[in-house]
């Protein structure tokens, strides 16, 4: 159910101060063309569920998950009959986790894990899920710590899942890829460190070991991306985080966050994430009142 809605953007309405937001859905209902700055993840429990993640369409049956960062436009039709697992949580509680930046890139626009009745292991992220549904409606003291540590559970194995597959595309694509994923990698970890100060492609050429031309081109390959969208995608994630202290001006925000001036900062802000720096820390505010 969308309980906030202005036009595509939805304002997901935490409770309490608790950033998670999970319920049992089994209403009819299809959902229109929306975003909004909480993640998401969908397990059916029964009958089918689809999912379209900008021009990506996904079926997903029972035992499926389906994990959509925030800012991504997507719709969903649901069946007549069924029920599945809908959590909504704020991102910025596993933003301090380390290389988290770096596995939410590869989840976009979507992640979908396969059910084990197509050979895949999803039992163990199915669990939690579970798991953390059972404490999030409970009454257990401690309740919203518990949910809290099943949802990092939660990313480690999927974080962990994700690596795994790296491997298993590096072993199955030869040594040369294995060597070009590991050197990507350790510039995106140097990109997230280092995104508030000024980055020259020069600089990230040399880390990488390439030259200026091929470090742009094969950075996009491997990684799915340009370097310039995604040093400025983990921009956009430190800028949220800062959005959120009102002792912080935009202005402020603009310039800590790395982008060279206030006019780029609101322009590249307005295209990932579809409202204006002030709007976003507007919507911070009412889930959090």
């Amino acid at each position: 159910m969308i309980e906030k809605l202005d036009g595509t953007r939805e304002t997901v309405l935490f409770r309490e101060g608790f950033g998670i937001r999970l319920y049992r859905n089994s209403e009819p209902e299809d959902y229109p063309l929306h975003w909004h700055t909480a993640a998401e993840v969908i397990l059916p429990l029964d009958n089918l569920y689809t999912v379209r993640v900008n021009d990506s369409t996904y079926t997903l049956h029972p035992g499926d998950i389906l994990i959509i960062p925030p800012g991504e436009l997507h719709e969903i039709t649901a069946p007549e009959t069924g029920e599945r697992l809908i959590m909504q949580f704020d991102l910025s509680l596993l933003h301090s986790l380390k290389l988290f930046d770096a596995t939410l890139h590869l989840l976009r626009p979507a992640l979908h894990v396969p059910g084990e009745s197509t050979g895949t292991a999803s039992s163990g992220l199915q669990a939690l899920l579970l798991q953390l549904r059972d404490e999030y409606l409970g009454e257990a003291p401690l309740k919203e710590a518990a949910a809290y540590g099943l949802l990092i559970q939660f990313f480690v194995q999927v974080g962990r899942e994700i690596a795994l597959e790296g491997v298993r595309s590096r072993q199955a694509r030869g040594t040369r890829l294995h060597q070009q994923i590991d050197t990507f990698l350790k510039v995106c970890r140097y990109m997230n460190e280092h995104c508030t100060r000024e980055l020259r492609v020069e600089e990230l050429a040399e880390l990488a070991g390439y030259s200026k031309f091929h470090f742009t081109r094969l950075f996009k390959s491997v990684i799915g991306m340009s370097y310039y969208d995604y040093l400025t995608g983990q921009r956009i994630m430190r800028a949220e985080l800062l959005l959120a202290d009102p002792a912080l001006s935009v202005t402020e925000v603009a310039m800590r966050a790395g982008f060279g001036s206030l006019a780029t900062f609101n322009r590249a802000f307005k295209a990932y994430r579809q409202c204006t720096p002030t709007q976003y820390r507007e919507l911070y505010v009412n889930w959090q009142s």
